[in-house]
């Protein structure tokens, strides 16, 4: 289990990401194709074809950090909006962290009931 701060904000990469890239193919991914600094110090997410394997990207102030998780059997569940293969998809998708805690533990997204809850809306990057 991961135990992140509350003011970490998450972002994926939507479709399928080669998992063969490693610290400069990933920080290449961030930067070009969703739009976002690698310093920023948010957690970044890509999954392969499969979607039984993810890395994250990290910057922890001085260095890089790639999480790899690789499944045995079964596959990550991934919000909708993630798997859309349409051309006006966006660049990267911002989850909760409450999702990525329900897409390691493979949990059903589809069987989630949220109750109605107040919070901030996080600010444009």
């Amino acid at each position: 289990m991961l135990m992140l701060p509350a003011t970490l904000r998450v972002f994926a990469k939507p479709g399928p990401t080669d998992m063969r890239k490693s610290f400069s193919g990933l920080v290449g991914l961030v930067e070009k194709e969703l739009g976002q600094q690698v310093e920023s110090g948010h957690l970044f997410l890509f999954f392969n074809r499969r979607r039984d394997r993810v890395k994250v990207l990290y910057f922890v102030g001085d260095g890089l950090v790639i999480f790899y998780r690789y499944l045995e059997q079964g596959t990550f569940e991934l919000p909708r909006r993630l798997t859309s293969s349409t051309d006006d998809a966006p660049p990267s998708v911002e989850i909760r962290q409450q999702d990525l805690a329900l897409i390691l533990e493979g949990i059903e997204l589809s069987s989630v009931r949220r109750r109605k809850r107040w919070h901030r809306e996080p600010e444009p990057v």
